[in-house]
């Protein structure tokens, strides 16, 4: 039997959004743990076809409770299931990540999100010396209609060190080197809806494989591990 998204995970948090309180989820936890449970069998079936074709060292789903201790929104409970998927590491960089919320939240996302400081200077510096391979690969046809454009935070004019002329300023203000997917509820349930992830999670490669060279050379292409 295939692998689905349960209806059931939608119509909880859809239920969750009006009721984020802890009696209401103290009274209906019997049915949460149900669903987180069948929820699992998604992730690790993604887990499962992305070690079919790359090196997936960890997957981690994050739980329902919200920390509110520094924040604004004091609701207790997330209305939605997220895990990301971590390359192996020191080889492979990247990951990927997985969000399922109910009225068209849903989305994939792939890429550097906090990039370590030392990593987004080597990116810029590459990117600085020679940005022809990188647009090479994000511009390609099959590749932008899956993934569009880069998404993310940047600076407003240039980092500390570069020139707000240089040609490839566009990539390097960036601060985040990220793809999102979105999915409407009617595309998270139905039977296609995990190989449709696992496709995108496969068209991202070249841009991983580039990715991972330059962390882990130094601008003149020598191993740093």
């Amino acid at each position: 039997m295939s692998i689905v998204v349960p209806k059931s995970a939608l119509d909880f948090f859809k239920k969750l959004e009006k009721n984020n309180n802890r009696d209401w989820f103290n009274e209906n936890k019997k049915e949460f743990k149900v669903i987180e449970a069948e929820v699992k069998q998604v992730y690790n079936t993604v887990l499962d076809s992305l070690n079919n074709h790359d090196d997936i060292d960890k997957l981690k789903m994050f739980r329902i409770y919200r920390d509110v201790r520094f924040s604004k929104n004091k609701l207790p409970y997330k209305t939605h299931f997220g895990g990301a998927f971590h390359r192996s590491k020191p080889k492979l960089r990247g990951g990927y990540y997985l969000h399922i919320q109910p009225n068209n939240e849903s989305f994939i996302a792939t890429g550097f999100w906090e990039p370590e400081p030392v990593d987004l200077l080597r990116i810029r510096k590459e990117f600085e010396m020679d940005d022809e391979e990188i647009r090479q690969i994000i511009n390609e046809k099959s590749f932008k209609a899956i993934w569009g454009g880069f998404v993310g935070d940047e600076v407003t004019t240039a980092p500390k060190g570069f020139s707000k002329d240089h040609k490839a300023i566009d990539l390097i203000k960036k601060k985040q080197y990220i793809f999102v997917k979105k999915f409407t509820d009617m595309e998270v349930l139905n039977v296609n809806f995990l190989n449709e992830v696992d496709q995108a999670f496969k068209a991202i490669r070249p841009y991983f494989d580039y990715m991972s060279e330059v962390l882990t050379t130094d601008l003149n292409g020598v191993s740093l591990i």
